[in-house]
């Protein structure tokens, strides 16, 4: 991925999570195009609270699943999906109001995030169960100026060896 980005683009600047898999991930970016980071906790993962780290049988055993929640309410200790979708409309706010409309974004992320990123660039409803689909490293392209925003790749992944 890395490697693709540097050859194809001029990055300006890098976003990432700071979990450790995306920041590693943004580490390589940075090394391999000379770009900044700038680590940003709100690009984190769906805080699911208190199961995290817990295997999928664990929690389905200790925390049952809770039908029909209101998309502004949580349990366990998680974020609602306002609270999560929020974070990622801050994000966006805040990328494009510190950067040019010349500037070329690198946003290195976790899967919901990107679906949350996606509904905030496209004014999507809070909780529809439309999801975008992304592989590991996969490579979503945008183009937002001021008369649109474009999705012009989603889950681009042809730059992984074996595809």
């Amino acid at each position: 991925m890395a490697k693709y980005v540097a050859e194809n683009y001029r990055l300006t600047r890098i976003y990432a999570s700071t979990l450790k898999r995306a920041a590693q991930t943004a580490r390589h970016l940075s090394d391999e195009t000379g770009t900044e980071i700038k680590f940003d906790p709100d690009l984190m993962e769906f805080n699911n609270g208190l199961l995290a780290g817990l295997s999928r049988e664990d929690a389905d055993r200790l925390y049952p699943h809770v039908e029909n929640l209101p998309i502004d309410q949580a349990v366990y200790g998680q974020e609602s999906k306002v609270e999560f979708r929020s974070r990622a409309v801050n994000v966006l706010r805040r990328v494009l109001s510190e950067n040019g409309s010349e500037s070329v974004i690198a946003i290195v992320t976790h899967g919901g995030m990107v679906n949350q990123l996606y509904g905030a660039l496209l004014h999507m409803p809070i909780g529809e169960n439309c999801f975008f689909r992304t592989a590991d490293t996969g490579i979503h392209i945008w183009e937002i100026t001021e008369h649109g925003s474009y999705v012009i790749k989603a889950n681009m992944d042809d730059h992984i060896s074996g595809i």
